[in-house]
C-alpha cells in the first residue's frame, strides 16, 4: 500500500464512519444475500455484531501506518475466526460485501481509486486473517 492509498482509506472511512449503523446494516444484508450460508455463523441478534464490524475496520484504518502493531491482532483476529468456522473463500464473499458497502454508502465519492486501495488493505488483511488460521 502506498501512503496516497492510506489517505484514501482514512479519508474515506471517516465518511463512513459517520454512517457506521447504516453501513454496518448494508454490510450484512450484502454478505447474507451473497452467501446466506454464512448467516448460521452470527447470532441472531446482529447489533453487537454491527458495532464490531466498525470498530475493527476502525482499528484497521488506523493501524495502517503502524502494521507492526496492526498485524498482531489480525492474527489474532483470524485464529478466533477459524474456530468460528470461517473458511478461507468466506473472505472473498465478505471483502465483495465491504467493497459494495463502501460504494453505496460513498455513492460518488467512491473513485476507482478508492476502490483500489480498499482492495488493498483489505487482501492484507484478509492474507494476514487466513495465514493465522491455519495450524
Amino acid at each position: 500500500m502506498t501512503e496516497e492509498q492510506i489517505d484514501l482509506v482514512r479519508t474515506s472511512f471517516e465518511k463512513i464512519g459517520r454512517l457506521s449503523e447504516e453501513a454496518a446494516v448494508l454490510f450484512y444484508a450484502r454478505l447474507f444475500e451473497l452467501d446466506p450460508k454464512l448467516r448460521r455463523l452470527f447470532k441472531p441478534d446482529m447489533g453487537e455484531q454491527r458495532l464490531k464490524l466498525m470498530q475493527m475496520l476502525e482499528a484497521a484504518v488506523n493501524g495502517l501506518g503502524h502494521l507492526d502493531e496492526l498485524l498482531p491482532a489480525v492474527r489474532e483476529m483470524g485464529a478466533r475466526h477459524a474456530g468460528y468456522g470461517v473458511e478461507d473463500h468466506h473472505y472473498e464473499t465478505v471483502g465483495s460485501a465491504l467493497l459494495y458497502t463502501f460504494e453505496c454508502a460513498l455513492g460518488a465519492e467512491y473513485t476507482a481509486e478508492m476502490k483500489e486501495a480498499w482492495t488493498a488493505v483489505y487482501a492484507l488483511l484478509a492474507i494476514t486473517m487466513k495465514d493465522a488460521s491455519r495450524p
